[in-house]
């Protein structure tokens, strides 16, 4: 409303000189009193807004002093003035018209009344209309243009999902802070559990941050300098220096939310913008660090524990079942007069499927002895092909074994990489019902010796590769189920990893990966 202030004095003046000039009016003096008036009320009705009631009638004075028709621009500005913060028309048109039948009175008061100046105040009338409507437009047009550029500026600075600010609005707030030297408490906050809600669900996981936001702004209510949201699931959080923190404040179970959390101040723990952001950020990294490995260390312990509770149940029923028998047995020598001679043999048998049963277990769970020295895989291998060779030939398989010149040296302990791949083989031999193939072999990959048992055997099912390491696990009518994890926990033992592909009908290879050793 800056051209009011301009336009109306310069207006007013221009309607005094001319009604001196075209009526040489002896009014003078009230022309000048009454233009005073209107155009005082004018430049005061923001520090005095109750003029903006009487300014009509200064106006009136005015027009009716100076009996001019030019007073409609002066009208004009008066009716813009009045309605500028209306909103509604219905609220606009009671006043435009009352000011317009105010101009059209004073006018026909000073004028001849005829048909033509009756149609003149109609046609005012009109005007008013139009100027009012598209005054209207105009003022709809720009508050729209206001709101996109506030809505705009406020998508810069802020977070949509949650109304805190973003990473931008954040560090804006933080340099802020510390241009104005004012002291101050970063406390950012971390959910910890967050990828795996979001995971599941990403609705219910934006209505965990709206609620988490919501709780943030609800604990420090009065206290919060600034809140953001940034990173998908970091919050942070400027307080004032006095504010007290701690851990149990952050309790936030009944959204479902587990948190982390660092705290920096300013001035003490850094002194720069910078400074203060990248001590926050490395202090929330070690904070989640070390959550990590707690997780880890608790996840690694259960895994222990489930194991250990699985080989206890798995050792539990492989001996429940000779003992069945053994009992069976004794029951039955009862009539007999205890004579067990004639389940002699068969007793003995299963006593020594347990002891055997047993001596397997204790391998398997007993540590690792520490015998490993650098020694050549390919004389390893050479050493197992002979002690298994005779056995294939009187099953009638072909055996036969590929490696290379070149001795491969890995750290090792010989006799429990001989064990392991005598088990493998003699798998092997046991997995062909008819005359086939075996092949070992060894082969150099960069850094990595690969040791290959191979068959012509029947092949495994799918089910049961998935499940073909797990102790006790056995697809044999005689077996204890710990030969193959007993080979997986050797070769873990050595830094490698075996692994097996097989399909039905075709046979089945056993690979194990040992990395290299400098020779000696």
């Amino acid at each position: 409303m800056i051209l009011k202030l301009l336009f109306v004095p310069l207006i007013s003046v221009f309607v005094i000189s001319s009604s001196l000039y075209l009526h040489d009016s002896d009014r003078l003096y009230w022309m000048v009193v009454t233009a005073i008036l209107f155009n005082a009320s004018i430049f005061l009705d923001k520090r005095y807004p109750w003029m903006r009631y009487i300014q009509f009638i200064f106006l009136g004075a005015f027009h009716y002093t100076t009996e001019l028709n030019w007073c409609i621009l002066l009208y004009y500005i008066l009716i813009i003035s009045q309605i500028y913060n209306k909103d509604r028309i219905r609220e606009s048109m009671p006043i435009s018209f009352f000011i317009i039948l105010q101009y059209s009175l004073i006018r026909l008061a000073y004028s001849t009344i005829t048909g033509y100046n009756v149609l003149v105040s109609v046609f005012d009338g009109l005007a008013s209309i139009i100027v009012v409507l598209s005054f209207h437009i105009v003022n709809h047009l720009e508050s729209e243009k206001r709101k996109l550029y506030k809505q705009n500026d406020y998508l810069t600075y802020h977070d949509s999902l949650t109304g805190l600010l973003n990473y931008e609005g954040y560090l804006q707030k933080v340099q802020h802070l510390i241009e104005v030297n004012k002291p101050f408490q970063l406390v950012l906050l971390d959910i910890n559990n967050f990828k795996s809600l979001n995971a599941k669900d990403i609705t219910t996981a934006n209505e965990i941050l709206i609620n988490f936001s919501r709780s943030v702004r609800r604990l420090f209510l009065n206290d919060m300098l600034a809140a953001s949201r940034y990173a998908g699931d970091r919050f942070a959080i400027l307080l004032p220096e006095h504010v007290n923190i701690d851990s149990s404040m952050f309790n936030f179970e009944r959204i479902g939310v587990q948190v982390t959390y660092s705290i920096t101040c300013y001035p003490h723990e850094a002194m720069t913008y910078q400074e203060m952001i990248s001590t926050a950020e490395e202090r929330i990294f070690q904070m989640r660090r070390n959550t990590w490995l707690q997780s880890q260390e608790e996840l690694m312990r259960s895994e222990k524990m489930k194991m250990v509770g699985e080989l206890a149940a798995g050792m539990a029923h492989e001996i429940r079942n000779p003992l069945t028998s053994i009992k069976g047995f004794i029951q039955l020598s009862k009539n007999q007069s205890y004579n067990i001679q004639p389940w002699y043999e068969v007793i003995m048998g299963e006593i020594t499927r347990v002891g055997e049963l047993t001596a397997e277990f204790l391998h398997f769970s007993k540590p690792h002895a520490s015998n490993m020295r650098a020694e050549s895989l390919r004389d390893c291998v050479a050493r197992v092909f002979s002690l298994c060779e005779s056995e294939a030939a009187s099953h009638g398989h072909l055996f036969t074994l590929q490696h290379g010149d070149e001795a491969i040296y890995v750290i090792m302990d010989r006799d429990k990489m001989i064990q392991v791949l005598i088990n493998l083989i003699r798998n092997a031999f046991q997995a062909m019902d008819q005359t086939g193939a075996v092949k070992l072999s060894l082969r150099k990959e960069a850094s990595t010796a690969i040791v290959e048992v191979e068959d012509t055997g029947i092949g495994i099912d799918q089910e049961s590769l998935t499940r073909i390491f797990d102790p006790f696990y056995t697809t044999k009518e005689e077996g204890t189920g710990l030969g193959l994890s007993l080979c997986q926990k050797i070769v873990e033992d050595h830094g490698g990893r075996i692994t097996v592909q097989s399909e039905r009908g075709v046979g089945t290879t056993f690979t194990i990966f040992i990395p290299i050793a400098e020779k000696k």
